[in-house]
């Protein structure tokens, strides 16, 4: 049975992660009763703290970034932490940490979020100094490697000193409810599944739209760039949960297994199945935005948006375009998932005048969590001039269909997941590996054949290649 941690670690607890997110989380689980009394908190990172001033730099920014009404719950959540300077590239200071620590015996968690050339070292510092036994559990924020040889050598760190079942890589998607409602949708309704194949969906559009630039990830974004930013992890971990069989039962294994089969199905991109773009001056609600390049300072061939147009190579699949696009500076801020169905095989209407249009379910992620199903109707009338037929939106939205229910934001439950040991919405190796090894074939495939990333106005939804991609095939992008 898996261990509930009692004491959980922080790396990176002074960064912007862990103040926007992680101590936010930590704080609304806290005021809920959500962990156990006894629950340590202890922050570690390079900046210079002693508990207190830590407690007073954790304190400014629960009120910066904590709903109001949730700000009565500060004090009891500082009254759990500590904090240890620690400079992981130097091993001599993990034994500190493991003095701020305690014993671990009843349960360690750690959440480490660092640069990838620290991830060998930390792992190392922690066995070292006691902090990667059988009672120790790891989650991994990412960016876990630059390709696949970089990944397997940050996984072979990590596993070194953690076997695979304590081991947590966290892609926050995950946690987000309405991802883990396209499960419930698909899998707890009969109305779904029996049309979720080939037979009855004729493509699938995902979409990770952003409306801001670098947002001060200039040296990472510039090494990153869209695919590997958006497409490797949080994309098709989307795409995964779309195609995947119907597991055995809701458990890590029988998930995750399913995952990967689809992972390890993509079929590598031929050369006119991709296209890139990098931003160039416009304007974004109104408001005059430069491009990339000024931005960073320099000429750059990083491409900020990409489209792809997939296939899965498997039965349930064969012949069902997947189209996947991310890219900064677009119009609006959006994730969704479109199932565009088949048109009905023979309409009794026609000799009436009327057109029917193919069924379409839209997932919306966010900003609004919220599931759209479009059903054609009749216009009401004595359709003395003709039968007339209208598509009629049937919508979800989460937020009413749960009046007061509260609202979880992604690391709440992917801590709290962490803190109890459920891997299920953690990613596995050889899910992240798969991931990798598509990714970097479409990388190669760009370098082979010298692709360099096609200009677009901000403000736009990128170059016209990339509607193009999806024309071809009589398909328009979901705006």
């Amino acid at each position: 049975m898996p261990f509930v941690a009692d004491k959980l670690i922080l790396f990176g607890a002074t960064g912007d992660l862990s103040q926007r997110m992680l101590l936010p989380s930590l704080c609304a689980l806290n005021a809920d009763g959500l962990v156990a009394d006894d629950l340590k908190i202890i922050g570690t990172a390079r900046s210079d703290h002693d508990d207190d001033s830590f407690r007073a730099f954790a304190a400014d920014a629960l009120e910066k970034y904590l709903p109001d009404d949730r700000k009565s719950a500060i004090p009891a959540l500082l009254a759990r932490l500590s904090y240890q300077t620690l400079d992981a590239s130097k091993p001599e200071g993990f034994s500190a940490l493991a003095g701020k620590a305690g014993k671990v015996d009843d349960g360690l968690a750690i959440f480490l979020s660092t640069a990838p050339s620290l991830f060998e070292p930390t792992i190392a510092g922690l066995a070292a100094a006691g902090l990667a036994g059988e009672r120790v559990r790891i989650g991994l924020e990412k960016p876990l490697g630059t390709d696949l040889e970089s990944s397997r050598q940050i996984n072979d760190a990590v596993s070194a000193a953690f076997t695979e079942d304590r081991i947590f890589r966290i892609d926050h998607y995950l946690g987000k409810e309405t991802v883990q409602n396209l499960l419930a949708l698909r899998f707890a309704n009969i109305l779904f599944e029996p049309l979720w194949n080939a037979t009855h969906i004729e493509h699938v559009q995902i979409t990770v739209a952003e409306t801001v630039g670098l947002e001060g990830r200039v040296g990472f974004y510039d090494e990153a760039g869209a695919l590997r930013d958006m497409v490797q992890n949080h994309m098709l971990q989307l795409l995964a949960l779309v195609a995947m069989e119907p597991p055995s039962s809701f458990d890590s294994t029988a998930v995750r297994d399913e995952k990967v089969k689809v992972l390890r199905s993509l079929r590598y991109l031929g050369e006119g199945d991709s296209v890139t773009g990098q931003y160039r001056a416009g304007a974004i609600d109104g408001t005059a935005v430069p491009g990339y390049d000024e931005e960073l300072g320099k000429p750059s061939g990083t491409e900020t948006f990409v489209a792809l147009k997939a296939h899965i190579d498997n039965w349930r699949w064969k012949g069902v375009p997947f189209y996947l696009r991310t890219g900064k500076r677009l119009p609006r801020r959006a994730t969704e998932i479109v199932i565009q169905f088949r048109r009905v095989p023979h309409s009794i209407f026609a000799g009436k005048g009327a057109t029917t249009q193919p069924n379409r379910l839209i997932i919306g992620i966010q900003p609004e969590e919220n599931i759209r199903l479009s059903v054609m109707a009749k216009v009401p009338g004595l359709d003395r001039g003709g039968l007339r037929l209208r598509e009629v939106p049937l919508d979800i939205s989460m937020p009413n269909a749960f009046a007061g229910v509260k609202k979880r934001i992604a690391y709440e439950r992917l801590l709290l997941d962490l803190i109890e040991g459920d891997q299920t919405l953690f990613v596995r190796r050889d899910e992240v590996e798969a991931q990798w090894d598509w990714i970097d074939t479409i990388r190669a495939g760009w370098s082979e054949h010298g692709m360099v990333p096609k200009p677009y106005t901000a403000g736009s939804w990128g170059p016209s290649a990339a509607i193009a991609l999806a024309e071809r095939e009589g398909v328009t992008w979901h705006e």
